[in-house]
């Protein structure tokens, strides 16, 4: 039998007692074979809501008042509680307790059907949820006289009685003030449908003219707005050409990188040729020879010049390059939370580098005061005594001569080549693992000499054999016979040649290429050299729809674009074709077939160069 939880074990025997027409007395309820108090709740008894238990109820005089079935079985066979599973979510399944309510009513016959065949006839069944009643809002809803349609007839009168006084016997009435009314044309319907269709017309032309004048209007300004993009696009690309011409006659004016020193080789090479152009077309003999001889010494004395600066760049580079090592040496470990909050922390390898560099920092200091500098070098003497090797040794024999010739009042510049020495072996202590662990990440590791066999290479040009990353490669396969110093040597004493610009087109793919597919590879896998080949080889240096040259202007951009692109799926326009480029869906309807074959006829070239690398011939589509 089903209770509510909130019951105690004396109103659970009185419900009992009154089924089983017993006293309440001899009724006694035991839950696990101990015998229960009348003051407990179910839920005292550890009865949990919607569950099932079971507890045995004897009589204490079964003689006199023996305990018997409340109902028969045959008459009842549907339990009290029942298990009902219910699926909550997908694959999430949880059972629930239902209580069955024993209805005493008799079961309302809501009709049914007989099957044809059998004769077995089917009741439709009820339910025994109560319906929900509707609130009384004191109005008689359901009646006959609310479904019955009433005619009535009433008569009406105006609230003002008129009338109207005529000239009689005995009266008259002057006319001064009358109006004659006469009938005005008769009006058909057919005139009147009319009139109102030429009214309507009317109305729709005027609503249709100030839509067109709305719709030109919008066409106006959707023409402004084009042309003011235009207008910035034209004016972006031509401030991005100054802007690179401005960054090259910087370059040219102090140069700072390789690449600076390539430019203002190239701008050299470039010189040299016109003027000799311009002797070979102009004079003729001795005047000729003398004028390329002094050609040939004015190349020379700007050859030294440019060695001279390069020398002095290279020492200013070096004081940072030193710097720069130092810092990211002594830089502590550092990572951001899930909260973006940036962590540092601080080991004993960092903290033992950070004091070498400030240890460094303090010795290459030259304008330091006497008392201070021999502080400088003692510091670095007890830093350093701590290991024994020959390093070491010949650190402080250095630091001792220093401190003797200080004593002897020498001067100061008499001992800056003893100081940079100093300098120089203190920054080899400082990159040695053994003394610095934390220099050992930011280091070459060399690795063992059976490894380096497979990976050793011979340059033609300096004779010496060096690991694979001294040479360049292409994505053609092909390695050079030369190595990076030799063949930067070599460019700049024969050819002088500058990658800056075809640089600048692969940075500028690669990027829009990683904005559209972040997967892209190819473009990733292309060298300069490669590009190079691409605009001189391929694609002869110029747009393939108007023929311009301007190089600063020209971009690789895909022949179809729903494909990646690829050195046999690209083409090379100026940024303005490019912008209308990318918005053709069918290249097969906006160019001609002669337009189109002649861009897979430079597709094909493409694919032959670059089918030689066996990394490329994975993209490789025939």
């Amino acid at each position: 039998m089903a209770f509510a939880i909130g019951l105690s074990v004396e109103e659970v025997k009185h419900h009992l007692a009154s089924e089983l027409k017993v006293p309440l007395e001899v009724l006694q309820l035991s839950l696990n074979g101990r015998v229960v108090e009348e003051q407990q709740s179910l839920m005292e008894l550890g009865i949990r809501p919607h569950s099932s238990t079971q507890m045995e109820m004897t009589s204490s005089d079964p003689s006199s008042y023996p305990l018997r079935l409340l109902r028969l079985p045959e008459h009842d066979s549907m339990p009290d509680v029942i298990t009902v599973r219910v699926q909550k979510e997908e694959g999430v399944f949880k059972e629930m307790v239902v209580e069955i309510e024993r209805s005493q009513l008799p079961k309302p016959f809501l009709g049914g059907y007989r099957h044809r065949l059998t004769g077995v006839e089917y009741h439709h069944a009820a339910n025994q949820t109560l319906l929900k009643k509707r609130p009384d809002r004191g109005v008689l809803v359901y009646s006959r006289s609310t479904q019955t349609v009433e005619l009535k007839f009433k008569l009406q009168q105006c609230s003002v009685n008129m009338s109207t006084q005529m000239t009689g016997i005995g009266c008259y009435m002057s006319c001064m003030n009358d109006k004659l009314a006469t009938p005005g044309k008769y009006i058909t319907a057919e005139e009147y449908h009319s009139k109102r269709l030429k009214a309507v017309i009317c109305l729709q032309s005027y609503a249709r003219r100030w839509l067109a004048q709305e719709a030109v209007e919008q066409l106006r300004k959707e023409r402004t707005r084009r042309l003011a993009w235009f207008e910035m696009q034209d004016r972006k690309c031509k401030e991005e050409k100054e802007e690179q011409l401005r960054h090259r006659r910087k370059c040219w004016l102090n140069p700072q990188s390789r690449e600076d020193f390539n430019l203002l080789y190239h701008a050299l090479e470039k010189w040299r040729i016109e003027e000799e152009q311009q002797i070979n077309s102009t004079l003729r003999g001795a005047e000729r020879k003398a004028a390329l001889c002094s050609l040939l010494d004015q190349e020379t004395q700007l050859i030294a010049a440019i060695g001279r600066h390069h020398i002095n760049v290279e020492a200013n580079n070096y004081d940072k390059i030193i710097r720069n090592f130092l810092n990211k040496c002594a830089a502590p470990h550092q990572w951001r939370t899930s909260s973006g909050r940036l962590l540092e922390m601080d080991t004993v390898h960092d903290v033992r580098a950070r004091e070498l560099k400030e240890l460094y920092n303090e010795i290459s200091v030259y304008t330091v005061d006497k008392q201070q500098r021999l502080g400088y070098l003692q510091k670095l003497k007890n830093t350093v005594e701590e290991h024994e090797c020959q390093l070491v040794w010949d650190i402080i024999d250095l630091i001792d001569r220093e401190m003797d010739l200080m004593s002897r009042e020498v001067k100061e510049h008499n001992l800056e080549g003893l100081r940079k020495r100093i300098c120089t072996l203190f920054l080899q202590y400082i990159k040695t693992p053994a003394f610095n662990p934390k220099v050992a990440k930011l280091l070459k590791v060399h690795k063992k000499p059976s490894q380096l066999k497979h990976n050793m290479f011979f340059c033609h040009g300096c004779q010496r054999y060096l690991c694979s990353a001294n040479f360049d490669s292409s994505a053609n396969g092909c390695r050079g016979r030369w190595c990076r110093y030799c063949t930067r040597l070599d460019n700049i004493a024969r050819s002088r040649d500058e990658d800056s610009l075809y640089k600048s087109i692969l940075r500028r793919l690669r990027t829009e290429e990683h904005r559209l597919k972040a997967e892209a590879t190819i473009p990733f896998l292309l060298q300069v050299e490669d590009i190079r080949y691409l605009i001189e080889k391929v694609w002869a240096s110029c747009s393939a729809l108007n023929g311009s040259r301007d190089l600063y202007n020209m971009v690789f951009a895909r022949w179809e674009r729903q494909k990646d692109w690829s050195p046999w799926n690209c083409i090379l326009l100026s940024k303005e074709e490019t912008s209308a480029h990318i918005q053709v869906e069918d290249i097969h309807e906006a160019y001609k077939t002669t337009f189109i074959q002649w861009v897979e006829q430079k597709h094909s070239m493409a694919r032959q160069h670059f089918s030689k690398n066996p990394i490329m011939a994975k993209h490789l589509s025939f």
